[in-house]
């Protein structure tokens, strides 16, 4: 493992384990029932953050072949939560099983074999055209539109959008060479840190809600206040990254940003589906894609800024 990435899990620890004891204090102090659901919570997203941890130092340790395959396997969670949610029809058999089966691992093959070129279009053109045509052989006409983006729209956002990240590997930064892990570590530590920042400010301080049917929990000084501290880590970080420090805090701007309007477009998508969570996958705290949906947003966008800006 790179020194630099075992000193920033290493601190992730300490961090970690601080978080752990206040979160274990609180539990203890706290006497009224929405302070207790307050810091059930906000243990909840720190035994989360344990688990991702773990996960992600082992792939890390081991390299992209098993990075690839977490991420592979979190895409293929993350769409059937998507699709179990929302509802389907026997028609759509045939596309969502070449979703699954076919273009999901075709994604990660692609950047396995480092093809950068096929993977930017494999599903946006591709797979969007062929899965309108397996599913219309069925004949079934009924909200036929509406199914069809329904799938392509699944198969974009949890696999399409979540496989930019560990396609950071394939960036090639002078200077850098070997070291694009450590893109992949900023990207996740800046969008799971906005998360939790912006839940602790929002019960702090919040008071004006930014879309309350849409997401109640979210307030304008949580998103201001987290994300404001999110983009301070985020520049803090730039000694294990290829970018100053107030490239580093733009970019970091520009992943909270994003990663805030995932978290609130896929809240919409749940809402409308009558659920409050996307599945029950990580205990007291939803599904794969609860923990992911600010991902779907932020790493296309983060990918492509760097790609585009330090990649000759």
């Amino acid at each position: 493992m790179d020194p630099a990435l075992l000193g920033l899990f290493a601190g992730l620890v300490v961090v970690l384990t601080l978080a752990s004891v206040t979160g274990r204090l609180l539990q203890r102090r706290v006497q009224t029932p929405e302070g207790r659901a307050t810091v059930d919570n906000l243990n909840a997203r720190i035994r989360a953050w344990w688990g991702m941890i773990a996960v992600f130092a082992l792939a890390f340790t081991f390299g992209k072949g098993v990075t690839l395959v977490l991420f592979a396997l979190t895409s293929f969670y993350c769409l059937r939560e998507f699709i179990s949610l929302t509802p389907t029809r026997p028609a759509d058999h045939r596309a969502l099983a070449a979703a699954f089966y076919l273009f999901l691992p075709l994604q990660y093959a692609l950047i396995w074999d480092d093809w950068q070129s096929l993977f930017s279009i494999a599903i946006p053109v591709y797979a969007f055209l062929l899965l309108p045509v397996l599913a219309v052989l069925k004949g079934d006409t009924d909200d036929f539109l509406a199914r069809t983006a329904k799938v392509q729209w699944a198969l974009m956002l949890t696999v399409y959008c979540i496989s930019h990240a560990p396609a950071l590997l394939l960036l090639r930064i002078p200077g850098f060479e070997g070291r694009s892990v450590l893109l992949l570590f900023f990207l996740v530590a800046v969008v799971q840190a906005s998360d939790v920042l912006q839940y602790i400010c929002g019960k702090l301080w919040g008071r004006r809600k930014i879309a309350p049917v849409v997401s109640p929990s979210k307030t304008w000084e949580g998103f201001l206040g987290g994300g404001a501290a999110a983009t301070l880590l985020g520049a803090a970080l730039y000694p294990v990254t290829p970018f100053s420090p107030v490239q580093a805090g733009a970019l970091a701007l520009a992943i909270v940003l994003a990663g805030f309007c995932g978290g609130l477009v896929l809240s919409a998508v749940k809402r409308s589906m009558g659920a409050k969570d996307w599945g029950r996958m990580i205990e007291g705290h939803g599904g794969a894609l609860d923990r992911m949906d600010s991902v779907t947003f932020a790493a296309p966008l983060f990918f492509h800024l760097v790609n585009y800006v330090f990649v000759p």
